[in-house]
């Protein structure tokens, strides 16, 4: 498995037009959980998207709606595509393990991103996640049910994923001052995702 997690970053890059291609056609499901996101933040609060893929749909409507991005991917042609689209909105390429931007946000979003790192690197995130948090922050991630790892699919090549236990997560947020507001276990009516919402305290 470890194998697996070291070529999502080269996957992405190699697939990127067939991940931009395929999220175009599909609808802005994550609409009621970004509403729920962005109803804790200030008006206008500053955003950041890790792992934010073209933009499209998610940091677009949140652009629309007046938050500024700036968005993080491994991807360059990702990050090309953002550049693109959202010219006025601050797009870098890197690795978010390694992410110091020495800037914080008001909103940290790692929607179907976050879940591709190994148990040890997702661990090693939540200081990440703290060290980017404006006071009161919102974050909000995706993860597995349940502690594991399984490999799914993503143009006829292997696409890695990872969860640790829904109670090691509480901890690790706990431990770096978050509180968790809403945890959702393969919501229906969000693609069977996993949800976590929680708020800096």
């Amino acid at each position: 498995m470890a194998s697996e997690a070291s070529r999502i970053i080269d996957l992405y890059q190699r697939k990127a037009r067939d991940w931009i291609e395929s999220r175009a056609l599909t609808k802005l499901i994550e609409k009621p959980w970004l509403d729920r996101f962005r109803a804790l933040l200030p008006p206008a609060g500053a955003i950041l998207d890790l792992g934010c893929g073209s933009a499209q749909p998610m940091a677009a409507y949140l652009i629309g709606l007046g938050h500024p991005v700036t968005g993080v991917d491994s991807s360059p042609a990702m990050i090309d595509a953002c550049r693109k689209h959202f010219p006025k909105q601050e797009w870098t390429v890197a690795d978010m393990r390694k992410l110091a931007l020495r800037r914080q946000f008001s909103g940290i979003l790692a929607w179907d991103s976050f879940f591709h790192l190994s148990y040890d690197d997702q661990r090693r995130m939540f200081p990440v996640f703290r060290e980017h948090a404006a006071p009161d922050a919102v974050l909000m991630f995706t993860s597995g049910p349940v502690h594991g790892e399984a490999i799914g699919n993503f143009g006829d090549e292997p696409l890695y994923h990872a969860s640790l236990d829904p109670a090691e997560y509480r901890l690790l947020l706990d431990q770096n001052r978050f509180r968790v507001v809403s945890h959702i276990v393969e919501d229906p009516d969000c693609g069977g995702h996993t949800i976590w919402l929680a708020q800096l305290i």
